[in-house]
């Protein structure tokens, strides 16, 4: 009677803490953004080049590819111009078609909130009006980039406030645009703000609902890459952005799954995730997301708790970052750490056959984490 009393007890706690990077206010209801993109209609009823377009809510990442690889260039600048909405967000399309489209797009929608993104040198991989914005943005280049990373984050972003200048390590252009001028050469990062996420701490933020619909578009986001022919990414999963990857960890492709102030991924451990992703997590003393309760009751609440070795990933140090958006700022053994995953950490055994993470690219191999729970952050050089 005792322990269910307590478990209830955390189940209040969970609804009216667990959240991204909102304060403490009250939460507002979100519906999740989902289907084919903006502008599907138009496009499905195209019929120009004398046959059906790929129907954006069927067709998969890869039959997209192939289909934009049978294009002439003046084909598929024709279907820019002419559909850039659909062009722009629809995952197999060439990335730099995707570009154009949204440049396009953000020309035409001429809104106030949007106009930093449509700056010129902008690489816009997604945009979609729809609802309060989502927006994905390219930091390198994607098309020649050895190692590719995704940042997802976690509550209160849109496309407004996407790049917003108070607390930039909180956004997920100002944690993009951080590790990829932490990382080595050869390396490119997408901040990825391509689900409805919630607003505030309410029941959005304490279920899963807006994260099951984000985990249907991150898997097929990345899908969407790799049909491309590009690598297939590290994904760097922020508080809320951590259920998303949860709950998108058996179908999603990708070497590394690094979370970073989780409240819970919705499973019991790494094994429950069935990923052949590596799993990393990071948790800072000083962080608000420590007090939330691990647990989930009747929906609410996310699990169990990345960061406790019980759950089997391997540790990322984050002794200095500070607060709940310090694990990007720049000079923080986080920082470091997260750019060495991004450049490529690999596994290796030591003679008394602990595991620990290595950077196997370039300079001498640096230990980042061991299967002992020793931890030692490689120097990056950076940019």
């Amino acid at each position: 009677m005792r322990r269910y009393a307590r478990t209830l007890v955390a189940v209040a706690l969970a609804t009216t803490v667990v959240a991204g990077t909102a304060g403490w206010v009250s939460g507002d209801a979100q519906a999740a953004v989902t289907g084919p993109p903006p502008g599907s209609a138009p496009w499905r009823a195209d019929h120009t080049r004398g046959r059906e377009l790929p129907d954006p809510g069927r067709a998969t990442p890869g039959e997209v590819a192939r289909f934009f690889r049978g294009l002439s260039a003046a084909e598929r600048e024709r279907l820019v111009v002419r559909h850039p909405l659909v062009v722009g967000n629809l995952d197999g399309v060439p990335v730099e078609l995707r570009y154009r489209a949204n440049a396009l797009s953000l020309k035409a929608a001429d809104d106030p909130r949007y106009r930093s993104l449509a700056a010129p040198g902008r690489r816009i991989l997604a945009f979609d009006p729809r609802g309060r914005g989502q927006v994905a943005e390219v930091f390198g280049d994607l098309r020649s980039a050895r190692r590719v990373s995704v940042v997802v984050p976690g509550s209160d972003i849109d496309a407004g406030t996407f790049d917003r200048t108070n607390d930039v390590y909180g956004t997920p252009a100002g944690m993009a645009r951080s590790l990829y001028a932490q990382s080595g050469a050869g390396t490119a990062v997408v901040a990825w703000a391509g689900y409805t996420t919630p607003v505030g701490v309410g029941l959005d933020a304490a279920t899963g609902g807006l994260a099951e619909a984000g985990a249907e578009r991150l898997t097929r986001f990345t899908e969407g890459l790799t049909a491309d022919g590009l690598p297939e990414p590290a994904v760097f999963c922020h508080s809320y952005g951590s259920v998303v990857c949860g709950l998108a960890a058996p179908r999603l492709r990708a070497t590394d799954l690094v979370v970073i102030a989780s409240p819970g991924m919705r499973a019991d451990d790494v094994g429950d995730l069935r990923t052949r992703a590596r799993v990393w997590a990071a948790k800072d003393a000083t962080d608000w997301i420590d007090d939330v309760p691990n647990v989930e009751f009747a929906g609410l609440g996310h699990g169990s708790d990345p960061a406790d070795p019980r759950f089997g990933a391997r540790r990322v140090p984050a002794e200095d970052a500070e607060g709940h958006t310090g694990y990007f700022v720049p000079g923080t053994d986080s920082l470091r750490a997260l750019a060495a995953i991004a450049d490529g950490a690999e596994r290796t055994a030591v003679k008394d056959g602990a595991e620990r993470a290595v950077i196997t690219d370039g300079a001498e191999p640096t230990v980042i984490a061991d299967g002992a729970g020793r931890t030692a952050v490689a120097d990056g050089a950076g940019r």
